[in-house]
């Protein structure tokens, strides 16, 4: 990658560990930088203005679409933890940019409905490479986005790129078994991503952020639909002691704002907490350079482990009361069908792909390698949203619908 190194534009005084723009590893394809924003302000606003990035409003987070307009979907989920890990990242002196750019793109890469259209589109794939949401994102930003007159994707910056692929961690060596995903994979033999390592500290930021902004704001989605009581959350750990803090401070309050105010104080809590453990490690280990704290062998941002402690018992009620609740479990299984049957009929049926994916199919020599035409099937698929997923059921299996 090459990097044409403009004026250090970075907000605020950055930690010798943090990425700073002057130190960019640069993008696949050298661009001229820009004299009023830094590389990874460019990649955020290349992110935000994608048409990856406005789908995400209506994909689901937990509930479909339209089960009701207060509920998360992928887009204000990707807002909120933007919003945690800029506000964590300033704390500690990382680049906020870069984890706003992570944080912002990491679920580009999900399939309409959730989890539950990832599992099916996985499934579909199995003979064919797989399906993964991580790897769909790379693809998204590297291939897919086809907006710009020099290069496909967003040819964003090795260190939102890095981030993003890594943002859960190192990928190799591999678990046994599995391999690493197609498009990782491939791009790894273009640029080097490093994947034996952790992620920069700003990457790692992201990740923990969207564990702080699903596991509360699933807490709030849940309550608000009724699929448990105040009374139930309150016996867990971590929840518990705020919802009674709250409770005692305000006799009395009505429920919505009793939950909002819960959610609120237990987001403070985790971030609070990350914040000391994250200056305890850096203090204990002193990495000098985001490449020395890349190199560590464990992740500089973290929870204490009494947090990772309370945590496991909130994401096992939320798994069981909400994620498998059988109101969720009944729309999940509609939709998995719905992609299973999609994705039959387009690999059976090509022809009845939209007339630039058929021709793209050719191009590329899916009419006769089913790999290549399977993988197509799924970026289309990839790429719906719930609302036009559920239409193009419609339209190709109702036979009163329009086509």
């Amino acid at each position: 990658m090459t990097a044409d190194i403009p004026l250090d534009l970075t907000l605020g005084r950055l930690a010798p560990y943090a990425c700073a723009p002057a130190g960019t590893r640069g993008r696949l394809v050298a661009e001229p930088e820009s004299p009023t924003r830094s590389c990874f302000q460019r990649d955020r606003d290349r992110i935000v203005h994608s048409g990856g990035f406005r789908k995400l409003k209506y994909k689901t987070q937990v509930f479909v679409y339209h089960e009701g307009d207060y509920y998360r979907t992928r887009l204000t989920h990707s807002l909120e933890v933007a919003q945690i890990a800029r506000s964590i990242s300033r704390a500690l002196g990382l680049n906020e940019d870069l984890a706003e750019a992570v944080a912002l793109a990491h679920d580009l890469g999900h399939t309409p409905f959730g989890h539950a259209g990832e599992e099916a589109l996985n499934t579909c794939m199995a003979p064919y490479g797989g399906f993964s949401h991580n790897d769909q994102t790379l693809r998204i930003l590297t291939r897919l986005e086809r907006r710009y007159a020099d290069f496909d994707g967003l040819n964003l910056t090795w260190e939102t790129l890095e981030g993003v692929v890594k943002h859960n961690g190192p990928l190799l060596p591999t678990r046994a078994g599995t391999t690493l995903p197609t498009t990782i994979a491939a791009f790894q033999g273009a640029c080097d991503l490093e994947l034996h390592t952790n992620p920069g500290a700003e990457a790692q930021v992201a990740a923990l952020a969207d564990d702080i902004a699903y596991n509360n704001h699933d807490i709030d989605d849940g309550l608000r639909a009724g699929l448990f009581t105040v009374e139930e959350v309150a016996e867990l750990p971590l929840v518990g002691p705020v919802i009674r803090e709250v409770m005692d401070r305000y006799p009395g309050l009505e429920r919505p704002r009793l939950i909002h105010e819960t959610v609120r104080r237990m987001i403070n809590v985790m971030v609070s907490d990350l914040l000391a453990e994250t200056r305890r490690r850096l203090a204990e280990h002193q990495p000098g350079s985001a490449a020395e704290l890349r190199a560590l062998p464990i992740p500089m941002v973290s929870f204490t482990p009494t947090m990772w402690e309370a945590h496991g018992p909130v994401r096992a009620f939320l798994r069981q009361r909400m994620y498998r609740h059988f109101r969720v479990n009944r729309e999940m299984s509609k939709c998995k069908r719905v992609v299973r049957a999609l994705f039959d009929l387009f690999m059976n049926e090509p022809n009845t792909l939209p007339t630039e994916w058929q021709r793209d199919i050719t191009a590329r020599g899916g009419d006769t390698d089913a790999t290549v035409r399977a993988r197509h099937v799924a970026d289309y698929i990839a790429g719906m949203t719930d609302r036009y997923a559920l239409a193009e059921y419609g339209r190709l299996f109702d036979m009163d619908a329009k086509t």
